[in-house]
């Protein structure tokens, strides 16, 4: 099995696709002949052509536009958000268009929206972000945030052959941080709408997802060596479908959930998941559910300032003791 990084196996998946049905397609800025911003897309229009992978105008809503009018016509486009903050501009597009193509006229759009989200980069406010509760409440798409090396790859390969619009989380912190041997295998799919369990455990049901599965791993390490305390980690992978059988089946397990994500705490999907939670399962929880989140502020570029408003592996723990206090 060849050993990639996170980016590498975005790049692998995108290949094989392309590979493998005619019909996909890229679109999007700079994704041709420079390449990408962060390089993914290097040599993919020397290869497919300028047909298949195309530099568009700066204007998202543009290219989102036209991936779902090609959609609509048999294609499977990829589109591209240089920087999943800018996908804002085609916010309009994706809600009022893409979201009810199927419900208002029958339309299949099989469209993927791919970017880089996520902070601890430096990237201050424009290059930050983590958009997807402002999605999470629109019928109609699907939600995809891989953590791993091996789900980068085999989710995007399985959106990419998905009916429905799909909006594709790719942390960019992960790119070339983490590196795992990924099956050398084009038919290897991760599956859409299933949670996967990172660590068995009997004390604490830890939901996260993205980039803040590394820091939910560093978390339950200090637990386990500090206090004696097993937590179960929960990656969901996928936030539209919600996997809540995974979810409830492991609070029942451990009777305790705290709630980790990178996106703001007001309006984010932590709140969700708690709802679902006293709704489906209130009988056995025995402390109150807590989460850990960014601050309700803009992502800043200072360093120190970006540490204080992203979740830290210490404030993790620290909540964690808080849930287990009770």
């Amino acid at each position: 099995m060849p050993s990639l990084t996170y980016l590498e196996a975005l790049r692998q998946g995108l290949w094989e696709e392309m590979e493998r049905d005619e019909r996909v397609f890229l679109l999007g800025e700079d994704v041709g002949r420079y390449g990408g911003a962060f390089k993914l897309t290097e040599g993919f229009q020397e290869r497919f052509g300028a047909q298949r992978v195309i530099d568009t105008p700066l204007s998202e809503a543009a290219l989102v536009g036209a991936a779902a009018g090609a959609a609509h016509m048999g294609f499977r486009p990829v589109a591209e958000m240089q920087f999943i903050d800018f996908i804002a501009c085609a916010y309009d597009m994706i809600t009022n268009y893409v979201a009810t193509a199927r419900y208002r006229a029958g339309l299949s759009t099989p469209i993927v929206i791919r970017g880089p989200c996520g902070g601890y980069v430096r990237g201050g406010p424009f290059h930050s972000q983590m958009p997807e509760a402002a999605f999470f409440h629109t019928p109609g798409l699907k939600l995809v945030s891989p953590a791993t090396v091996t789900d980068a790859k085999g989710l995007l390969k399985a959106a990419i052959r998905d009916d429905d619009p799909v909006i594709f989380f790719e942390h960019k912190f992960l790119y070339r941080r983490i590196k795992e041997d990924v099956p050398d295998d084009p038919e290897v799919l991760s599956p859409i709408g299933k949670a996967r369990t990172v660590l068995e455990g009997r004390d604490l049901t830890l939901v996260t997802w993205s980039a803040m599965v590394w820091k939910a791993q560093e978390a339950a390490a200090i637990l386990k060596r500090e206090d004696g305390v097993s937590v179960e980690i929960l990656d969901l992978r996928t936030l539209l479908p919600m996997d809540d059988a995974a979810i409830l089946a492991s609070v029942r397990k451990t009777n305790r959930l705290l709630i980790v994500h990178e996106d703001t705490r007001t309006g984010g999907i932590a709140g969700e998941i708690t709802a679902r939670v006293n709704e489906q399962a209130f009988q056995w929880l025995d402390s109150p559910i807590l989460r850990v989140t960014a601050h309700d502020t803009p992502l800043p570029f200072s360093g120190p300032l970006e540490d204080f408003v992203l979740p830290q592996t210490e404030t993790i723990v620290e909540t964690a003791r808080r849930v287990l206090a009770y």
